[in-house]
């Protein structure tokens, strides 16, 4: 499961590094280089593209993982580029953009958009997995996410548009419930498509979250 990521526009980034030009570029390791959004060759695109632009970059790195404590230890290590610099600009999700904040007082300012938790389902290809929305159903769908495989987020079966196995809102794409059911019926527990799934409680996910673990 990895955080999926897009590079913003050299616009977008030109617009928010407006008045800041001294300028240090932290990537990640894992997840952008994966996404090839943040990784050693993309930041140093993006400090040739910010040199052209006039800018100063007082230096670069790329933290093996910029969501755990390696940003920290990463951060201090490079401590003297990072203090000439007006602002940081990461190539990391945001997560890791949360992360350095958390050891700076300067501007963490984001190069790229994340988009969502998925996996890799072929090479390149990468498909949402997970909302990470607390309320669980894998177990009764077959572990077919409905919010995330359903275009609508439908919990209670397909809706009437669904045919010949293919989503009304995209017909590329296979509707979920055609997925669930197939599965359903393989592993004998069809039954399950009659169980009822109420509202979504959406106390149990308020944001922001937070969890103890004992």
């Amino acid at each position: 499961m990895k955080s999926i990521t897009k590079q913003k526009t050299m616009e977008e980034v030109e617009q928010s590094l407006k008045g800041l030009d001294r300028i240090f570029i932290i990537g990640c390791g894992t997840c952008t280089t994966m996404t090839k959004t943040g990784g050693i060759d993309q930041v140093a695109e993006m400090k040739g593209k910010l040199q052209d632009l006039g800018k100063r970059i007082t230096g670069t790195t790329v933290i093996p993982t910029a969501c755990d404590d390696m940003t920290e230890t990463a951060m201090k290590e490079n401590e003297q580029f990072i203090r000439n610099a007006d602002v940081i600009l990461s190539m990391a999700c945001a997560l890791g953009v949360h992360r350095m904040s958390l050891n700076i007082s300067k501007p963490v300012i984001p190069a790229v958009d994340t988009l969502f938790i998925g996996v890799e389902e072929t090479p390149g290809f990468f498909r949402e997995a997970c909302a990470q929305c607390g309320q669980c159903l894998l177990g009764e769908t077959a572990g077919v996410c409905p919010i995330t495989a359903c275009h609508k987020g439908l919990v209670n079966g397909p809706c009437g548009g669904t045919n010949n196995g293919k989503c009304e809102v995209d017909k590329e794409k296979d509707c979920a419930w055609t997925l669930i059911y197939n599965r359903l019926k393989e592993q004998g527990r069809l039954e399950l498509m009659h169980r009822y799934q109420p509202p979504r409680n959406h106390h149990i996910s308020l944001k922001p979250r937070s969890v103890r673990i004992q």
